[in-house]
C-alpha cells in the first residue's frame, strides 16, 4: 500500500482481530492530552476565577492572548455596530442557517401528555425551559458564526427566558469578540454577550461576576476544545451541561462503493479545526484505502491550514482502519463512538441502522459533515470523546426539564390506598402507609 509522501496518515491494519470497545479505542486513541489531564492543568484557574471573579478573567486573557478584554460585557451599541457592518451575502448564509435550525428545533420540541390511570388518577407530563443558560462560542483557530446559532436557536424555541453568550477576545480586533459572532448574536435578538473565553468563560458561567453584576447561570452549552471541555466537566453539579463536546473527530465508515476523493476532502476538512482533531477512515478495502491515501495527498497541501491538517492526520488520533467486512468497520464504529459518522457503502440505510453510538450520523455522498457544520438544519454542538455511548447532541431537549405532576382525586386515592400502605409497610417505612390511610379514614 502507497503512503502519501505529504501527509503520512497511518494505516491500522485490525484485520482478524476482536473488535471490543477497549481494544478499538487503544488502537485508535484520541489526541495525547486526556481530559483528566487538562483538568488538572486548568483547576487553578477555575479556582481564581471563583474567587476572584473579574480580576481573574482579565489577568488570563492579557497573560495567554496578550490582550485586554474589558468592558467583559459586550454593549448593545457594539453588537448593533456589528450587525449593521455584516456583509450582505453573509447575512443571507447565516439567515438561512438559522430557518433551518428553527424548523427543526420547532418540529422536535416534545409536547405536553396526560395519562388518565383510572378514574379520578391522572399524570401529566410536561417540560420546563431552564431558567438561564450560558452559551459558549469557541473563536480560537477560526470563528464561529455558526456556533451562535447552534446554541441560540434551540434554546429561542424551548423557551430558555435567559440567554448569555461568551466568545473570546482576539487580538485581531483590538481584544473585542469577532464581529461576526457579535452580528450573529445581535440578528437573533441577543443582548447579554460576555467578551472571555476558553475555560475561564466555563468558570464565570458557574460563578458569576460580582464586579460587573453578572450572575451565574444553570445550564451551559457548547462547543470548545480539550480545556473548555475539562471545565465543563470539572463545574458539572455547579452547572448543568449539555456534553463534552471537545475537539472534533469524524470517523468515515466506507466500502468499496464509496467515492476516494470525496472521503479524503472530509477527513482533511474536519482535520483543519484543530491540530488534535481526528480523521478516521474505517473500510474493509484495500483499493478505497489506497485511493483515500492518494486523494489527500493531492488535496491536503493546497489547503489553506496545511500545516495544522498535517499534525491532525498524523497524530495518534488519526487512521485508515482496515477491517475484514462491513459488520467489523460497525462494530467498530459502535465502539469508537464518534462526534460525526459519515457512511459511505452501498445500503446506508441499512448501515444506518445498525449504528448506535455517534454524536450525528451523515448518509452518503451529499451529506458530508461539513454540511452540519453550517446549514443541514441539524445540530453541530456534538459529543466527542466517546461520549455519544451516553450523552446526545445539542437541541430543544437540552434546554428542557421534563416535569412530571400528579392529580389524584379522593376516589383515585381510594382505590389503591390499601396497595400504597402494603408497599410502605414492606418497605419498613409505616408513616409512608399512614399518610395515605389518613385522608382515606374521614
Amino acid at each position: 500500500m502507497t503512503e502519501s509522501r505529504q501527509v503520512k496518515l497511518r494505516i491500522v491494519d485490525l484485520r482478524g482481530k476482536s473488535l471490543d470497545s477497549q481494544f478499538v479505542n487503544e488502537s485508535v486513541p484520541r489526541a495525547s492530552v486526556d481530559i483528566s489531564v487538562a483538568i488538572g492543568q486548568i483547576s487553578g484557574l477555575l479556582e481564581d476565577v471563583k474567587v476572584r471573579g473579574l480580576d481573574a478573567l482579565v489577568d488570563v486573557t492579557i497573560e495567554r492572548d496578550g490582550v485586554d478584554p474589558r468592558p467583559i460585557r459586550v454593549s448593545k451599541s457594539e453588537l448593533a455596530t456589528a450587525l449593521d457592518e455584516l456583509e450582505p451575502g453573509l447575512r443571507t448564509a447565516i439567515e438561512e442557517s438559522i430557518i433551518r435550525v428553527r424548523k427543526v428545533s420547532e418540529a422536535t420540541m416534545p409536547q405536553p401528555v396526560s395519562v388518565d390511570l383510572a378514574p379520578g388518577a391522572k399524570v401529566h407530563q410536561r417540560y420546563q425551559p431552564v431558567d438561564s443558560v450560558g452559551l459558549y462560542v469557541p473563536g480560537g483557530k477560526a470563528v464561529y458564526p455558526s456556533s451562535v446559532v447552534m446554541n441560540v436557536v434551540p434554546a429561542q424555541v424551548a423557551g430558555v427566558p435567559r440567554l448569555v453568550v461568551a466568545t473570546p477576545a482576539q487580538k485581531d480586533f483590538g481584544g473585542r469578540p469577532h464581529p461576526t459572532v457579535l452580528a450573529t448574536a445581535a440578528l437573533l435578538g441577543v443582548e447579554e454577550v460576555l467578551c472571555v473565553g476558553g475555560p475561564a468563560a466555563i468558570a464565570a458561567f458557574a460563578y458569576g461576576l460580582p464586579q460587573i453584576d453578572f450572575t451565574s447561570v444553570n445550564l451551559v452549552t457548547g462547543p470548545g476544545n480539550i480545556y473548555v471541555a475539562a471545565a465543563k466537566r470539572a463545574l458539572r453539579g455547579t452547572i448543568g451541561i449539555d456534553s463534552e463536546a471537545g475537539t472534533t473527530e469524524i470517523l468515515v465508515l466506507a466500502d468499496s462503493s464509496a467515492n476516494a476523493e470525496f472521503i479524503a476532502y472530509d477527513l482533511v476538512s474536519q482535520a483543519e479545526h484543530d491540530e488534535a482533531a481526528a480523521s478516521v477512515l474505517v473500510t474493509d478495502s484495500v483499493e478505497l484505502a489506497d485511493g483515500v491515501l492518494a486523494a489527500i495527498a493531492a488535496i491536503a497541501d493546497r489547503t489553506k491550514h496545511a500545516e495544522r491538517v498535517r499534525v491532525a492526520l498524523e497524530g495518534q488520533q488519526s487512521a485508515i482502519v482496515l477491517v475484514d467486512n462491513l459488520s467489523d468497520g460497525i462494530a467498530f464504529a459502535n465502539a469508537y463512538a464518534t462526534e460525526h459518522l459519515e457512511i459511505h457503502t452501498v445500503d446506508n440505510q441499512a448501515t444506518a441502522a445498525r449504528i448506535t453510538n455517534a454524536g450525528a450520523i451523515f448518509l452518503g455522498d451529499y451529506s458530508p459533515v461539513s454540511l452540519g457544520d453550517y446549514m443541514a438544519g441539524s445540530n453541530h454542538v456534538l459529543p466527542t470523546g466517546q461520549q455519544a455511548k451516553f450523552g446526545a447532541g445539542l437541541g430543544v431537549l437540552s434546554f428542557l426539564r421534563a416535569q412530571q405532576v400528579i392529580d389524584y382525586d379522593e376516589a383515585g386515592l381510594a382505590a389503591i390506598g390499601e396497595l400504597v400502605n402494603e408497599f410502605a409497610k414492606s418497605e419498613g417505612l409505616p408513616a409512608h402507609g399512614e399518610a395515605i390511610v389518613a385522608r382515606l379514614k374521614k
